[in-house]
């Protein structure tokens, strides 16, 4: 494996329907700037999800990690870090930081991993051919 990274910085401004009645974003609106994350990776290095679907694969999520670090409010800017994780295995993994541009300070770290499956829905116990080629030509093989 390379020691190449990969990471996308996407830059989004927390809205009132992220928050609860204190002004504090809800928990679940994580899940959403982890996604936000996800998808501005997958346009900067041809990796989204109509890509893996063009490619006739799904790429849903198994697992995704959270730790708080600090809250965040309504109107905060934050940046979504999204990092590349390469692994051998037939995954896609992803590491984050949120941070909080006004403190600079980071709130929130997470992981996440997707498997692929094919269009019937099984899991697909080696790394598609497209992926295969999507990671010779990022260097991390």
């Amino acid at each position: 494996m390379s020691d190449i990274n990969l990471v996308s910085k996407k830059v989004v401004t927390i809205r009132f329907n992220e928050v609860d009645s204190m002004g504090i974003v809800w928990h679940g609106s994580y899940v959403k700037y982890f996604e936000d994350g996800r998808e501005a990776f997958g346009k900067e290095f041809n990796i989204g999800y109509l890509d893996i679907f063009a490619s006739g694969f799904y790429a849903p999520l198994v697992c995704l990690d959270f730790n708080y670090k600090k809250p965040l409010i309504y109107g905060d800017e934050i940046t979504v870090i999204t990092k590349y994780i390469n692994t051998e295995a037939a995954k896609i993994m992803f590491e984050y930081e949120i941070v909080n541009n006004k403190t600079n300070e980071i709130v929130t770290t997470g992981k996440s991993t997707q498997v692929f499956l094919d269009k019937n829905y099984q899991l697909i116990l080696y790394s598609p051919e497209f992926y295969v080629n999507w990671k010779k030509n990022h260097h991390l093989l």
